[in-house]
Order: C-alpha cells, then sequence, then structure tokens
C-alpha cells in the first residue's frame, strides 16, 4: 500500500508545476549577493615557497654528500627505499633529486586543491627529516 501512494507521489511530482500556479516572483534585495569566486590566499611560487624550497634543495644535498660518503666508508644505508639507489653516486643522486621534485609535486598538489597550511607543513616535515638524517649520518661515521 505504501509503495503504491510512493509511486503515485513520484509520478506527480514528476509533472513539474502546475500550469495555472503562480510562480515565485524574483526580487533583489540589498541582503542578496551573487557569491564571487574566492581567490587563491597566494601565488605557489611565493617567497615563502621558495624559500622553502631552496631549503629542501640545500639540505637534500647535504644529505646525499653525507650519505654518499658513509657509503664510500664501508657504511650502510639504512633506508631500504635508498638501499636501491645507494649502490652508485649517481643513482643516489636521482634519489634525492626525485626526492625534492617529489616535496615541490605534494606541496602544488596540495595548493591547488586549497589546503595551504598542508602545502607549508609538507615542506617544513622534510626539512625536518633531512637535518635529521644528516645529524644522524655525522654522528654515525
Amino acid at each position: 500500500m505504501l509503495s503504491m501512494a510512493g509511486g503515485i507521489c513520484q509520478s506527480a511530482l514528476a509533472q513539474g508545476p502546475l500550469p495555472d500556479a503562480p510562480q515565485p516572483a524574483v526580487e533583489t534585495s540589498s541582503f542578496v549577493s551573487t557569491p564571487s569566486p574566492v581567490p587563491s590566499q597566494h601565488r605557489f611560487w611565493d617567497q615563502e615557497n621558495l624559500a622553502l624550497f631552496a631549503g629542501t634543495a640545500a639540505l637534500s644535498t647535504g644529505d646525499f654528500l653525507v650519505t654518499r660518503s658513509n657509503l664510500q666508508s664501508g657504511g650502510t644505508e639504512l633506508n631500504p627505499m635508498v638501499r636501491i639507489f645507494g649502490r652508485s653516486s649517481a643513482g643516489l643522486a636521482v634519489n634525492f633529486a626525485g626526492e625534492t621534485a617529489g616535496v615541490i609535486g605534494i606541496s602544488y598538489f596540495l595548493h591547488k586543491t586549497g589546503h595551504h597550511r598542508l602545502e607549508r607543513l609538507s615542506t617544513t616535515v622534510n626539512l625536518g627529516g633531512s637535518v635529521g638524517a644528516i645529524a644522524y649520518g655525522l654522528t654515525h661515521r
């Protein structure tokens, strides 16, 4: 019984408004405004991001140099993902360049999706990880 009533109601609603029914008047009011597009909070290549990306590149270079020095002195790579690339200096350089490009790519994705705090936080976390890796590499020579 209920399904029949639901079917009748749905078909009645699908027909649209009655032809003689009054249409609502559109009034303009000082309280009604059209939404304006929200501009981005900042440009992606602003001064703060440039400084963060330069720091990321510099610390990745430092991490590369310390890691390469330790590997040439008989040390072992502790990161299993980097261990694959650590067999040669060129492979290690590709790894750290890819890491830097990846951080910039993630930051750009977060910027385009409107996550501006996470955009900068992802780069900052990577900076901290690189500082930690360099400090560990220098203390365990």
